[in-house]
């Protein structure tokens, strides 16, 4: 799914090259998929552009060019003939070919292979973009994430007003974030359970359907499940707070598209509502929700579908504590947190170098 979201957000920003390849493993080798309008079938682009795309960038057809392309073999696609090349697919596959691929071309990697990786920038475009600079004409570059996108954006605006001191954060995680199958899996059981049939629980071991689970990815020894564990990492490194106290708890939630945030953040410096509202206004990436506003607060069915924006609402002080402040956040965790993500570090690579 987020192969098939890079090549739709490639087309809707106009991002300019020469030549495209779409790769996979030789289980998906030959599959059509039309670069201009996604994929020729659902089938086509999950195993395609799931896993990689390259592309020669400069002056030439662009992303607006509609034309049948077939997805090639990975294992044997020669990396020195493209400038950049996004991996979009399992850790696995990443592992395999991302650093030979990093020789010849610069490598965006939206797995978790490399990122805890000290000697590879973890980036989050609108969060720490200046990671980049350590990248030469070609490199591996390693993307958060989607829950850790997500917080990353809203705190790293606060953080340069009043200092973060600590974060407490529940996330609620739309069920595409452990694939299409997943989501396969919410939509038979939900059509299973109104017939009065039972659910399967095959993706998450349990029931999804009208049910919310609290864990994401394995638990390890400490009960720590790895995503929350993922979550707090990847948080302090981009932004730049390797001591940042950071308490997690990951939950899946039978959404399909939109991860959900509630965040109780503190401060060393006070920070007011009417200053915290003004400092997100301006925050890159970030769209805030008035008390007022129409809208009322943002949720995974309504804003999150927005694919360029991560959603503030129910900005509110916290009783109970000073310099401390609540509220929700909601972005679409394939579209803006991983594809939007990738195509914002794949624009300041190719405009730094011409």
């Amino acid at each position: 799914m987020i192969g098939e979201a890079v090549l739709d957000e490639l087309r809707a920003r106009k991002f300019a090259f020469s030549e495209l390849h779409l790769l996979d493993d030789e289980r998906h080798v030959g599959r059509p998929v039309t670069d201009a309008e996604g994929a020729a079938d659902g089938g086509a682009a999950d195993g395609a552009a799931g896993e990689g795309a390259a592309g020669e960038s400069g002056a030439g057809e662009g992303a607006g060019a509609a034309k049948q392309l077939a997805v090639s073999d990975v294992a044997a696609f020669d990396f020195s003939r493209v400038d950049l090349a996004f991996f979009c697919g399992r850790a696995a596959l990443s592992e395999r070919y991302a650093e030979a691929a990093a020789a010849h071309a610069w490598v965006i990697d939206g797995s978790a292979a490399y990122r805890t990786r000290a000697d590879v920038p973890l980036v989050a475009a609108d969060v720490n973009p200046g990671a980049l600079e350590a990248v030469g004409g070609r490199g591996l570059v390693a993307l958060p994430g989607s829950a850790s996108v997500a917080l990353a954006t809203v705190l790293a605006p606060l953080h340069a007003r009043a200092a973060l001191d600590r974060v407490e954060v529940a996330t609620y995680q739309a069920v595409s974030g452990s694939g299409r199958s997943a989501m396969d899996e919410l939509a038979g059981e939900t059509v299973a359970m109104l017939s009065g049939k039972k659910a399967r629980g095959r993706a998450f071991g349990r029931q999804i359907a009208f049910n919310v689970i609290p864990q994401v990815d394995t638990l390890e020894q400490d009960g720590v499940s790895r995503e929350e564990r993922r979550l707090w990492e990847e948080t302090r490194r981009v932004l730049g707070l390797p001591r940042l106290a950071i308490n997690a708890t990951a939950v899946r939630v039978p959404v399909f598209f939109g991860h959900s945030l509630a965040v109780h953040a503190s401060f060393e410096r006070a920070l007011s509502v009417a200053d915290a509202a003004e400092v997100l206004r301006r925050g890159m990436g970030l769209s805030l929700i008035e008390a007022d506003a129409p809208a009322e607060f943002p949720t995974p069915a309504t804003l999150a579908t927005a694919p360029d924006k991560v959603y503030v609402g129910r900005l509110r002080s916290d009783p109970t504590r000073d310099r401390a402040l609540n509220f929700w956040v909601v972005a679409d965790n394939v579209r803006k947190c991983a594809a939007h993500n990738a195509v914002s570090v794949a624009h300041i690579l190719v405009n730094r170098s011409r």
